[in-house]
């Protein structure tokens, strides 16, 4: 990482996991999904929206009170953990351009990672894709008092950096992401799902919207300014 002169405004982009570098949505609802079939329970049709952006606790939370899982939300954090990482390590679903991406910030940037997965998985993505020595910070949710849409994760991360939200850009996809990144004061750069595009007001938020990992630049981040500034 090259060092930054102080000149310009952003010091520190802090990039979300799962959706802007890998492709995971639909794997963490495979692993609830196959749990709750097991058990013998109705899977709710809203499950995986509803649990999009939430912390360990939360979502492993929903699972017991509202799908219906005996075990307790600790038990059913660890079993869907365990299926999540088996899944990665016979294929990471990394975004096309994800590395390149982060490489590219890095010559600018100081880099964090503000992620709602739970501490094991954001480790063994990291080492998987090579990427773990480009983050200065990473930080789980399940290490703050509350998931996305609150801004706990990312103003933890900013915390750990010494940095302003103010100098600092968050790269999201998804509604609560955008909204949490946005509520910490931070410049929003919004590359959306297309699989669970964010609500128009999350996209609101955003300082720039991109199509793709691949449009992501240090010049982007630089030229934008915040929304509501």
């Amino acid at each position: 990482m090259v060092a930054s002169d102080g000149a310009d405004k952003v010091e520190a982009v802090v990039f979300d996991m799962d959706g802007v570098l890998v492709e995971s949505e639909e794997l963490w609802d495979e692993a609830r999904h196959a749990l709750a079939l097991e058990r013998g329970l109705v899977w709710p049709e809203s499950a995986q929206r509803d649990m999009m952006g939430m912390s360990s606790l939360e979502w492993s939370r929903y699972m017991h009170e509202r799908v219906g899982l005996e075990e307790t939300p600790e038990q059913i954090s660890i079993e869907v953990v365990r299926r999540l990482e088996a899944l990665y390590r016979r294929h990471l679903p990394l975004l096309d351009g994800a590395v390149e991406a982060v490489k590219r910030m890095d010559e600018r940037f100081r880099l964090g990672l503000a992620s709602s997965s739970n501490r094991p998985i954001i480790d063994l993505v990291l080492e998987l894709a090579g990427l773990a020595s480009k983050f200065e910070v990473t930080v789980s949710s399940e290490e703050v008092a509350r998931g996305k849409p609150a801004p706990d994760v990312y103003l933890e991360a900013l915390r750990r950096m010494a940095v302003a939200p103010a100098r600092a850009a968050a790269i999201e996809d998804s509604t609560s992401g955008l909204l949490s990144a946005h509520a910490a004061g931070m410049l929003v750069v919004a590359i959306p799902s297309p699989v669970f595009p964010p609500r128009a007001d999350a996209l609101a938020a955003a300082s720039v919207v991109l199509g793709s990992l691949t449009e992501l630049t240090p010049e982007i981040v630089l030229s934008a300014r915040l929304v509501n500034a």
